[in-house]
């Protein structure tokens, strides 16, 4: 069972190095429409962002902030730090269901990440390099990390809620799948407890406590989702209702409305008023 290729095909990364050098002062990055992974090779480094304390780095470490979140890098001359930071734009806008299920900022130090290992040993001998090709090839390895990162915190389990933690979870991985890789079907709690075999009462309530959401809520959300990305794309709404699970075009209008509060054309149209919001 493939937890995250569904995800990704739908809701890939893209990342574009930006900086690859010492930082010995303050560094105040404040873009709107992306998030970023910062790699902290050498030296210490205080990360502040907006609710939550500083946070003093004096590891080699990555900092990964997968929304817009405006935030500072402090360093200084006396112990300059050494990094590598990459913006990230996800397909479907920074409220996209992956990024949106992740923290805010997640710090860990490097040799807490053995499965990274060799991807950052790769990425750190380009950086260190003068390639032909090299800003690509660090965007592609940046990309490359984000995918393994997210794999690492399925694989311990890194996350206590939101949908990250449900894949991660044993018991309900298998029926979220299945919403992801089919959401056309009209689940039903009966048929998605089965997959989880799970009674349903039991398995409603599980979720809720992982989620934060019922099944059915949650089924909503994701083909909401489904269906902004298609409208971005310029996709017909009459195909996109039938791919997430609509009988009609205004069946999904309703449903559209009962999640975000603005019809389909009303979202676009605040969209095309201000792109930084998709």
């Amino acid at each position: 069972m493939d937890r995250l290729s569904t995800l990704l095909s739908q809701f890939g990364v893209r990342a574009r190095l930006f900086h690859n050098g010492t930082v010995c002062s303050v560094a105040s990055i404040d873009d709107a429409g992306h998030g970023y992974l910062h790699l902290l090779q050498g030296g210490t480094v205080t990360l502040r962002s907006p609710k939550a304390p500083d946070l003093l780095v004096t590891r080699p470490s990555l900092m990964f902030l997968p929304r817009p979140l405006p935030h500072t890098m402090i360093a200084s001359e006396a112990d300059p730090a050494k990094l590598l930071c990459a913006s990230l734009a996800f397909d479907g806008g920074g409220s996209n269901p992956l990024s949106a299920s992740l923290p805010d900022r997640l710090v860990l130090a490097l040799d807490e990440l053995p499965m990274l290992a060799e991807t950052l040993r790769w990425l750190f001998e380009e950086a260190a390099a003068e390639n032909c090709g090299k800003e690509a090839v660090l965007d592609r390895l940046f990309e490359l990390l984000v995918i393994q990162l997210l794999r690492h915190l399925l694989a311990h389990q890194g996350l206590s809620t939101g949908m990250m933690a449900g894949l991660a979870d044993p018991r309900l991985s298998r029926s979220l799948v299945q919403m992801h890789n089919t959401p056309q079907r009209a689940w039903t709690v009966g048929e998605l407890a089965s997959e989880s075999n799970m009674s349903r009462a039991s398995y409603a309530a599980h979720f809720r406590t992982v989620l934060g959401q019922t099944p059915a809520d949650y089924l909503l959300s994701w083909r909401i989702s489904l269906a902004q990305k298609r409208l971005l794309q310029g996709r017909p709404i009459a195909l996109i209702a039938d791919e997430v699970g609509y009988e009609s075009p205004s069946a999904l209008a309703r449903a559209f409305r009962r999640k975000t509060g603005s019809s389909p054309r009303d979202w676009m149209k605040s969209l095309q008023a201000d792109p930084q919001s998709a």
